[in-house]
């Protein structure tokens, strides 16, 4: 397994704009997908049945690669599409927030079709992650843009759809930025309060299932910098892996103890982080 991580580039920082690899000591590996389609990308998901990378692309596209890097599937370019995160939800399709349309919309894993909205035009003032418990619920983060606007709450949406009110989270230190599921069930979400302050705090909160109470907050060692805490994955023995600015940092989520950076990149100005079997050809260039 390889730990993938898509850098951004775009208005909130310089990144590399491409997805990067690491072993699993943390060393680079290189560039993974040298397509020209690969722009400033930001979500990725693992597709079930053929194990295909997918990947969120700021040219407007999904693209669906290989275990060696190679595109083997594309949407069509979508103009104003913007995506940001992206999951497979319960009926295989893959599920992508858009930024500029404050929603979410599914692709066929075949990316042949036109995407369907799942939840209205501005929905939320801005997505900031999504991820679906085992019984379909959809939990929706609404956080703050880049322009200031939104607001910091969590939404559920039974497998209709429909708003559950009696899902409310009550957590005046949240302001999220990505969100994922427990193995257990219960909401856990990256965040930083007040989001773009210079003296924000940044943390990992987990939520109950149930009603959204705050459960605990997982925080980072002293040494680890913990800036912009962004994509949230879980991946081998039940870590939970959170990119940041700068790294990769890991979790044993049972105890809740931080265990450190996994990976140290200056300028990483990472949105997503995910573990895929594959084979990185080294001649797309070691990252520095």
């Amino acid at each position: 397994m390889t730990l993938l991580v898509t850098s951004a580039t775009g208005a909130n920082g310089a990144g590399y704009g491409k997805v990067l690899a690491f072993a699993d000591d943390g060393k680079p590996i290189g560039v993974f997908g040298d397509d020209p389609r690969i722009a400033d990308p930001r979500g990725l998901g693992i597709e079930p049945v053929d194990r295909l990378l997918f990947v969120n692309s700021g040219s407007n596209r999904i693209l669906a690669l290989d275990r060696n890097g190679v595109v083997v599937r594309a949407s069509r370019a979508v103009e104003g599409l913007n995506p940001g995160g992206g999951n497979f939800g319960p009926d295989g399709r893959y599920y992508v927030g858009l930024r500029g349309e404050r929603t979410i919309m599914a692709f066929a894993r075949q990316l042949d079709g036109e995407g369907e909205y799942v939840l209205p035009p501005q929905v939320v003032p801005f997505p900031r992650g999504f991820a679906f418990a085992p019984d379909g619920t959809l939990f929706v983060a609404s956080g703050i843009g880049p322009g200031g606007e939104g607001d910091n709450t969590i939404l559920a949406f039974d497998s209709d759809r429909r708003m559950l009110p009696s899902w409310k989270v009550r957590d005046p230190e949240l302001s999220p930025l990505d969100l994922t599921i427990a193995p257990g069930g219960n909401i856990v979400v990256s965040s930083e309060h007040p989001f773009g302050a210079a003296d924000a705090v940044a943390t990992i909160r987990e939520y109950d299932r149930t009603d959204g109470h705050l459960v605990r907050v997982l925080v980072p060692r002293n040494d680890v910098g913990f800036q912009k805490p962004r994509g949230l994955r879980f991946g081998p023995q039940d870590r939970l892996y959170c990119v940041t600015q700068d790294e990769v940092v890991a979790f044993d989520f049972a105890t809740g103890k931080c265990l450190g950076a996994v990976v140290k990149l200056p300028g990483l100005n990472g949105q997503a982080v995910i573990f895929f079997p594959q084979g990185v050809n080294r001649q797309q260039g070691e990252t520095q």
